[in-house]
């Protein structure tokens, strides 16, 4: 690769022409195309008979089980509605543990009798389908020659229009499962996951009188992202091979101004963001929020909370289309944690609370003391998170999360709750049995400006650094990583949380009087508080106090990938999830084989992408420029010139002890060969000191030589 190519990529990113005016559209406004390509209640109702429309509405909605006799309707309709808009093909549409989705399409398209060309889709078609289950990771449950799977409508999520620039194709959300019955996907966990919340937390408010309601678990998941230019990013194969920069000295100007976050947004990005947001409202997705990031080239979008099934659907749409849009404005789109070193990684905040009836039970109302069902959930809360907070961790490893956590407003690896002073208060006055008199710590702000608005504070500041934060009405679980599904998280979680309600629920049946209710739920409930209280911290996350402070707790700190999987071998969280009928053992345990397995090739990739690339294209041009300082050396010396030859020859010795030091970095990573759990540290070590002695290269070596993209170009010509 040669020097032009860097110049040229600057010259083209730098130079980027933005289209002004409206996007192409149909020429209405976004609420009247909202959701136009998903088979929504509005096209269920058009396309079926009323009392087919009944039956499937009934099980979107309400959960009920979808009568079997409505699959042909379903699917006649289904077709006709998606053959109106445009598509050829069908597919089902899941999550297998790739980290991704996938599809196999087949045509509508099919022969009759007399050859004629027809279209046809049947309520067999809609219903099943079979993909080849050895292909994808399965940790174990399928062998190479046990290649049959099976995928299966999920009728709660519905059905969409994927659109491309020659046609269209009907997803399916669909269950991935073996020819046997094990899971291999990720929707599967997370719907058993729902069933049983939903069963522990009905049994939960019976003990309080409340009647049956319709609960919803809802779901808001921050992503965030990175843009570089395209012709950057194809001057960088440790981009284009593992989604991270290897290499990047710092730039002098990074983050350090926060002048980024919430800036004005470049046009070009803005267009961008504007066409992903018409994709996503087409496909019903409600994306809200839009806005620059901390780190320079960094952005986030937010949605609006959804039902947790359906959101986490949305959430892996969303990373689809903002990469292809991406692409298709001379973009990239970076959904890895951590693709520049020194400025923010990115996570995927994921915002989770429920409903009962219309009730969140995460709002406290105006005095939490006097809301004993929210002081009882919370208190559930609390208990899950402590005693389940390894398979949280568990559920955020990824390779690129374990150079985010713990840094630059990533939370560490310890899981904690914020709560705020407020909502601490209150607990320790239930753990006490001594209530105060209750004042609002939320006074009007005055700002000094007659004009401007008093502000009504909240009675709690947020902490930015907390893993696991209430704010205001949800809990905001921060250290999943961007690249992530939110199933993960949101299967454990759930199931954490209907033991500990389970729990609850046991201690309050016993009570036998009810006039006493009230004095043994907080007996209850402060006894569960004085064991569990350690998991609350509302300090400094990234202090090294609070690793001390945790230590002293008992609080688990998995720092690395592999530790933080390790829950998953854990017969006491086998039989936890057996309990409720969301993982047998061996599912869990091969996960565990799928995300380690996973895990050490990314490391060994990464490592064999920087070997290649130090070696290639890094090491010529040291040497080249190396050899050209000894040579004015030596002509100095020749001419009798001693003026500047001692910073010179200091140069040339810096130069050659990094160029020693990269070829020594890249003889241990081929000794070391194939990764393990044995040798993983040791590699990720040295591919660090690789790539301390490549980045302090770039930094003296002629700027015009250098081959690869500069952070400065990368981070900033956009």
């Amino acid at each position: 690769m040669s020097v032009t190519n860097r110049n040229h990529a600057i010259e083209s990113a730098s130079q980027h022409i933005v289209q002004s005016g409206p996007l192409p559209n149909d020429g209405t406004a976004p609420i009247d195309y909202y959701g136009k390509d998903v088979f929504n209640a509005s096209a269920i109702r058009k396309y079926l008979s009323r009392g087919a429309a009944e039956k499937l509405l009934a099980t979107i909605q309400d959960g009920a089980r979808l009568d079997p006799s409505v699959a042909g309707d379903v699917a006649h309709a289904m077709k006709d509605w998606a053959i109106s808009r445009g598509a050829t093909h069908f597919t089902h549409w899941f999550q297998p543990m790739t980290g991704g989705t996938a599809e196999k399409h087949d045509a509508f398209l099919d022969l009759n009798e007399q050859g004629e060309a027809i279209m046809t889709f049947s309520g067999r078609n809609l219903v099943k389908s079979e993909p080849d289950a050895s292909s994808f990771p399965s940790g174990g449950l399928r062998c190479t020659f046990e290649a049959r799977g099976y995928t299966a409508w999920d009728p709660t999520s519905p059905a969409f229009i994927k659109r491309n620039p020659h046609g269209a194709t009907l997803c399916i959300p669909s269950i991935f499962c073996s020819y046997t019955g094990e899971v291999l996907d990720k929707k599967i966990p997370l719907l058993r996951s729902l069933q049983a919340l939903k069963q522990s937390l009905s049994r939960f408010m019976a003990c309080f009188n409340e009647p049956p309601a319709h609960i919803t678990v809802t779901l808001g998941a921050e992503q965030e992202y990175f843009l570089v230019d395209k012709a950057f990013y194809l001057q960088r194969p440790d981009l284009i091979q593992t989604g991270r920069t290897l290499f990047g000295a710092p730039p002098a100007r990074h983050q350090q101004l926060d002048d980024h976050y919430f800036g004005a947004i470049r046009p070009r990005v803005i267009n961008f963001m504007a066409e992903v947001e018409e994709e996503l409202w087409r496909l019903g997705i409600p994306a809200k929020t839009r806005h620059n990031e901390v780190a320079p080239a960094q952005f986030e979008l937010a949605p609006t909370f959804e039902e947790l099934n359906l959101a986490v659907d949305h959430n892996m749409l969303t990373m689809e289309i903002l990469q292809r849009v991406a692409e298709k404005n001379g973009l990239v789109c970076l959904l890895h944690e951590k693709p520049f070193a020194g400025v923010n990684g990115s996570g995927k905040h994921n915002n989770w609370s429920v409903t009962y009836g219309q009730r969140n039970l995460l709002d406290p109302g105006p005095d939490p003391r006097n809301n004993p069902v929210f002081i009882a959930f919370l208190t559930a809360l609390i208990r899950a998170t402590d005693l389940h907070s390894d398979l949280l961790r568990c559920s955020t490893v990824t390779a690129g999360n374990d150079y985010r956590l713990g840094a630059n407003e990533a939370p560490p690896a310890i899981v904690s709750i914020y709560l705020g002073e407020r909502l601490t208060e209150t607990l320790q006055q239930v753990e006490a049995g001594v209530f105060k008199e209750y004042h609002s710590k939320a006074p009007k702000l005055k700002v000094g400006v007659e004009t401007a608005p008093n502000i009504e504070s909240d009675d709690s500041d947020r902490n930015r650094t907390s893993p696991f934060a209430f704010t205001g009405n949800k809990f905001e679980f921060r250290a999943c990583g961007s690249s992530q599904s939110c199933a993960e998280f949101n299967t454990f979680f759930n199931v954490a949380v209907a033991e500990s309600l389970d729990y609850l629920s046991d201690k309050l049946k016993m009570i036998g009087d009810p006039k006493e209710f009230d004095a043994q739920l907080q007996k209850i409930l402060a006894e569960v508080i004085q064991k569990h209280k350690r998991i609350v911290y509302n300090g400094n996350n990234y202090s090294s106090g609070w690793i001390e402070e945790a230590k002293r707790r008992g609080l688990p700190n998995l720092q690395t990938a592999l530790e933080a999987l390790t829950p998953l071998l854990d017969s006491r969280n086998h039989q936890l999830m057996e309990k409720y009928g969301v993982f047998s053992a061996i599912e869990l345990e091969s996960r565990y084989e799928i995300c380690s397995e996973e895990y050490l090739r990314k490391i060994q990739i990464e490592g064999e992408v920087a070997s290649d690339m130090a070696l290639n294209m890094i090491l010529p041009i040291a040497e080249k420029y190396y050899g050209s300082l000894v040579k004015t050396l030596q002509i100095a010396n020749e001419v009798g010139v001693t003026a500047g030859t001692i910073s010179l020859k200091k140069t040339i010795e810096t130069l050659g002890s990094k160029i020693d030091q990269l070829l020594l970095s890249i003889d241990k990573l081929a000794e070391l060969k194939v990764v393990n759990v044995d040798n993983c540290q040791e590699y990720i070590q040295i591919t660090r000191e690789l790539r301390t002695a490549v980045d302090a290269l770039e930094k003296l070596v002629d700027d015009h030589e250098w081959p690869l993209p500069k952070y400065r170009e990368m981070l900033f010509v956009l």
